[in-house]
């Protein structure tokens, strides 16, 4: 572990708190005929985050399943230091995939060159190794049994961790076959009886009997489970918390088992995090999630094809290249792929992986016109034989200079579970450290962040957003944003790869610099300003 500490006058540390002064800067620009009007502002905040660590409790919602069972016994093999030979080596437990636990980020220059540090050292964040699990599926297989069913992870590996799963038995869950493909039905056979309202309350009291049986400080419940139909969302139903909840009284059969979990967490006071496509997050919902001051998070895990989609759309757009053309086809043979063969659940997926490239598109006006999108076509296959080894292939047919054409063709083997469990770790990590940071706008008295989680697009396909904000799919724009709203809690700015310092015929210049004040807090004149100011540059 790497100790940051940040040497200026701007922070503080207390045995409870960072607290870091901020100044963010951002431009309103408003196009007026042919002129684009732009305004910068620099907004004066204050950064908070608590630096206790809980013990977190984490609920995973198809905990039996191939990520569940991942999660569970990745973790534990971590915790344990546990190694097995493959056929190429001596593998260790590692948590390699996972952005927190895996990856590093760039603090500043220095005369060894560009510092590096793990991004989980920029803040005090949970251990995966120190995370207590529970959660509940329909299939009643404790989670050994599970993990040897899911088939993923090495024969050595499941052997060595056996004797710590056998005792660990899902809770039952809710079954609706309505929202799930009929060949689901055969794994069904730990299932909670009654209505809509019963299922609820037992959830909650499975909530609260697991709080109290851990002993953890707060709990995350996250749904990967069974990729569920849409939902019909309608007016009296889904519109508010009030018609949420007498929805559920009323055994509606349009209250999906993703949302009756998500209303018991929100209703616990947990955060819920929606790993699948399905539109669990009904605008009564989120009034809920605000009215009780808990955090949303979704949808659907970006981990293979999506991701990568992401960053090629992104880098074709960006080079002025015009994607006409993208066709994905995938095939699988997990639970999942099953579950998917059926058309209400396919079309649940396909939304989620079609929409990844609309801000992309929506960003060059010189290459689409108004309403103009490329022709995208998701096929998705179900293959037994291939397991969780998932096989993604997709062609980008772009538009290039003078009516000429690029075409990019990529195949791409996704080992299914073993992509998303990372995604799984960030996306509580990160959550549960959510909780614990605040922060002050102009003086303002301090909040925290929007019930609808967006921080965490990241790691989403289909990334859900507060009202009214806009929706980012590209993945550099997405990491950019985590990485530097951790920055600015420690009061730095973000990463911007100017490198101005190295560009400068006259380097010296850099180094007098750091005895000399910016030119506007310079001479006797200077005016002091409220911490809180906020500036607009004409």
């Amino acid at each position: 572990m790497v100790k940051v500490e940040i040497d200026s006058p701007t922070v503080r540390y207390t045995a409870d708190l960072i607290e870091a002064d901020y100044v963010y800067s951002m431009s309103e620009a408003m196009v007026e005929g042919n002129v684009c009007r732009v305004r910068p502002r620099d907004v004066r905040m204050t950064f908070r985050t608590k630096r206790n660590v809980p013990r977190l409790g984490v609920m995973l919602v198809g905990m039996g399943g191939n990520n569940g069972t991942t999660v569970v016994a990745a973790t534990l093999a971590n915790k344990l230091g546990l190694s097995w030979r493959t056929k190429d080596k001596i593998q260790y437990a590692n948590y390699y995939g996972s952005i927190t636990q895996a990856s590093t980020v760039s603090l500043g220059n220095g005369p060894q060159g560009e510092v590096h540090v793990p991004l989980k050292d920029l803040l005090p964040m949970v251990n995966p190794n120190d995370v207590v699990f529970d959660g509940w599926d329909i299939s009643s297989l404790n989670m050994a049994e599970a993990m040897r069913r899911a088939k993923v992870l090495d024969v050595q590996l499941q052997d060595q961790l056996a004797p710590h799963m056998n005792k660990m038995h899902p809770r039952p869950g809710i079954f609706d076959p309505t929202f799930v493909a009929a060949n689901q039905e055969d794994r069904a056979d730990n299932i909670i009886a009654g209505n809509k309202q019963q299922q609820l309350e037992h959830i909650q009291a499975d909530i609260r009997d697991f709080i109290a049986s851990s002993k953890v400080d707060k709990t995350i419940v996250l749904w990967t489970a069974n990729t569920e139909r849409y939902c019909d969302v309608t007016d009296g139903v889904h519109d508010t918390a009030e018609n949420l909840l007498d929805a559920i009284q009323k055994n509606h059969p349009e209250v999906s088992p993703s949302t009756i979990f998500a209303v018991a967490a929100v209703l616990e006071g947990c955060t819920y995090i929606n790993g699948s496509p399905q539109n669990t997050l009904v605008p009564g919902l989120q009034e809920l999630a605000r009215q009780r001051q808990v955090f949303l998070a979704g949808d659907d895990f970006k981990s293979g094809q999506t991701k990568l989609k992401s960053v090629l759309v992104d880098f074709l757009v960006s080079a002025g290249i015009k994607p006409v053309s993208i066709v994905s086809y995938n095939h699988l043979g997990n639970n999942d792929g099953k579950n998917l063969s059926a058309p209400a659940q396919f079309r649940s997926k396909e939304i989620s992986k079609s929409n990844v490239v609309d801000d992309m598109v929506d960003s060059n006006s010189i290459l689409y016109a108004p309403a103009e999108k490329p022709d995208h076509c998701v096929v998705i296959k179900y293959v037994p034989y291939v397991g969780d080894s998932k096989r993604a292939m997709d062609e980008y047919t772009s538009e290039i200079m003078m009516g000429g054409h690029n075409t990019i063709v990529v195949h791409n083997t996704c080992e299914d579970s073993l992509l998303a469990a990372p995604l799984i770790i960030d996306l509580f990590v990160l959550a549960e450290l959510c909780e614990r940071i605040e922060f002050s706008v102009a003086g303002n008295k301090f909040q925290g962040f929007h019930s609808v989680l967006s921080l965490l697009s990241y790691l989403c396909k289909a990334p859900a957003v507060p009202p009214g904000a806009p929706v980012v799919n590209a993945l550099f724009k997405q990491r950019c944003c985590i990485v530097n709203v951790l920055r600015a809690c420690l009061g730095l700015a973000p990463c911007h790869f100017m490198n101005l310092e190295f560009k400068a015929s006259d380097a010296s210049v850099w180094e007098r610099s750091k005895s000399a004040l910016v030119p506007e807090e310079s001479g006797s004149k200077k005016q002091a300003r409220s911490p809180h100011e906020v500036r607009t540059i004409a």
